[in-house]
């Protein structure tokens, strides 16, 4: 599932100057849709309703309608039709379907000793897929056009829903972790907002989201502006996809060894680093492919890392709704990362500014979580032992 879900929704990058040029709307408008798809995905409603009444039953019918925004954008005719079908029904439904909600599934079922390293494998599945499915969107794109893409593009949440349908009805039924308490949902609520530490992550997960939703919509075309051909540019997102398996499994690995929030402090310092590369190198295939696959060992990274570490202060009976917020955070980043850059980019005809800004950003999310420390919310303390 998620192989599917992020494979093919770090894609739409390739479609920006497609469907601008058809729709003759800017790049404003094009980044405004995936920036409002970002920010709805983010909504923690999904993940709250897949706590309690079980993830498949989300998951399912958001996959439905996700489909049927797919097809809806493949009919747009104008830049507000696009921006009400992807941008807002799509991003509705695509909450329910979200890594959120996955991650919340995973983490109740695994124990507390492997929780990190089992997320990283599942923040690794997801990158397997942008790997796959970015190369081929292209592809497809050359071949039949933006709109027929989108069209194609209805098959992947029905293949979410009919996974989760089949592999997920069965999981209320499965022994949980021993941290998964049946604790009062407004409890916990009031522990989250007391711990400083938790406050801190959601903080710093903000600059995940403007980092990798940012680079996702605007690479391809970052790229093409500098005379790199389509299909390299394709390359170089694809190749977020392909390190980034190694990434997060390396990432989870260490985080059930390691204290998680030097390691964040770490990858967050890196990518900050990797950027100011891509600005100062000359920018050929080579150095545009090399970008894809440094920034890929620090892509989604932070998931299995900050996942893992919001069940270790507070509890995995909730983790799917208080990932979420923490997730919604990093989709406040990537709706400001994307809309900005295209709205930038309309105004003074480049991204460096917004490149500049995920410099410092990196370096600031760095300082944000080297004081995060191990305090743990009592129930989630007793649990663990």
């Amino acid at each position: 599932m998620a192989f599917i879900f992020t494979g093919s929704t770090q894609s739409f990058g390739v479609f920006l100057k497609a469907v601008t040029e058809d729709l003759g709307v800017g790049r404003e408008t094009f980044a405004l849709a995936i920036a409002v798809l970002q920010l709805a995905t983010g909504v923690p409603v999904a993940a709250y309703l897949a706590d309690r009444y079980g993830h498949w039953k989300v998951i399912v019918p958001a996959s439905v309608v996700f489909a049927a925004a797919m097809l809806l954008t493949a009919q747009a005719q104008t830049g507000l039709q696009f921006l009400a079908y992807l941008g807002f029904l799509g991003g509705i439904a695509i909450s329910g379907a979200s890594m959120t909600v996955v991650v919340g599934a995973v983490g109740q079922m695994v124990p507390v000793r492997r929780r990190s390293f089992a997320l990283g494998l599942v923040t690794a599945g997801s990158s397997a897929g942008m790997f796959v499915l970015v190369p081929a969107w292209q592809q497809i794109l050359n071949l039949v056009g933006w709109r027929t893409n989108f069209a194609l593009f209805a098959l992947v949440p029905l293949a979410i829903g009919l996974m989760a349908f089949i592999f997920l009805r069965d999981t209320d039924k499965m022994p949980k972790s021993a941290d998964v308490i049946d604790e009062p949902f407004v409890e916990m609520l009031k522990r989250a907002r007391k711990n400083r530490d938790y406050l801190l992550l959601t903080a710093g997960f903000f600059v995940c989201g403007f980092h990798v939703s940012f680079i996702a919509a605007h690479l391809p075309a970052y790229l093409s502006d500098e005379g790199i051909s389509a299909t390299a540019a394709a390359l170089a997102l694809a190749m977020i996809g392909l390190f980034n398996i190694f990434g997060s499994a390396i990432s989870g690995r260490l985080g059930d060894r390691y204290r998680r929030s030097r390691l964040l402090a770490i990858i967050y310092s890196l990518r900050g680093v990797v950027i100011f590369g891509l600005l100062v190198l000359p920018l050929t295939e080579f150095t545009a492919i090399a970008f894809g696959a440094l920034m890929g060992l620090l892509w989604l990274a932070t998931v299995p890392l900050t996942s893992s570490t919001v069940a270790h202060l507070l509890g995995a009976r909730y983790l799917a709704v208080m990932f979420g917020t923490t997730f919604f955070s990093h989709q406040i980043g990537s709706f400001l990362g994307v809309w900005l850059g295209g709205r930038v980019y309309d105004a003074i005809g480049t991204y460096d500014p917004i490149w500049i800004a995920g410099i410092a950003l990196g370096f600031a999310s760095a300082l944000i979580h080297l004081p995060i420390g191990d305090r743990r919310g009592v129930m989630a303390a007793a649990a663990a032992y």
